[in-house]
């Protein structure tokens, strides 16, 4: 039988939701036509990543596949490799989500930097092999740095304001199911 959610899972599914298309209106409004010196920080990524390390069950991959998708599009990436690489990335964690549960957040962040760094060189060497132009290597490494660096602050962000909090080992739903 399927699992049944209860309306917190989707209530969070739909404050997720809200907030991607929050950061990805937010990153489209143009506020200076100057071109920048730094990239500023993947916000849609490093929430994603937050939310997949403290609850994977909040985020579905399909959600995470159609809105990375969505995101290429809309900032004229190649189509779907961006968003395949989140979706390796945020698969893998989802398989250690028990790993991530007990480690402290220094771990867990160096984990998340870890599969930043990893899928950020993977894209750059896919846009290298197939000779796709691609933005300057330093604008791609401020914006990994920074997606790094807020991912503390992203933590406190869903965890205090958001309510997107660890699972306690042995938790389990409404019907006595682990999770």
């Amino acid at each position: 039988m399927g699992d049944v959610l209860t309306a917190s899972t989707w209530a969070k599914r739909l404050v997720f939701v809200a907030l991607a298309f929050l950061i990805l209106v937010v990153q489209l409004v143009p506020l200076d036509m100057r071109p920048s010196r730094w990239a500023p920080p993947d916000l849609l990524l490093a929430f994603t990543l937050a939310w997949v390390a403290r609850r994977p069950d909040y985020l579905p991959v399909m959600v995470i596949a159609g809105l990375f998708l969505i995101a290429d599009l809309l900032f004229q990436r190649p189509p779907g490799l961006w968003a395949a690489l989140v979706v390796i990335l945020t698969e893998t964690l989802r398989r250690r989500a028990r790993e991530l549960r007990n480690m402290p957040l220094v771990l867990e962040w160096g984990t998340i930097a870890f599969g930043i760094v990893a899928i950020t060189l993977a894209n750059r060497v896919v846009l290298a092999v197939l000779m796709t132009p691609q933005a300057p290597l330093g604008l791609a490494f401020s914006q990994m740095v920074l997606t790094i660096a807020i991912y503390p602050l992203i933590i406190f962000v869903s965890h205090y304001l958001l309510g997107v909090r660890r699972l306690a080992p042995g938790a389990v739903d409404g019907k006595g199911h682990k999770l």
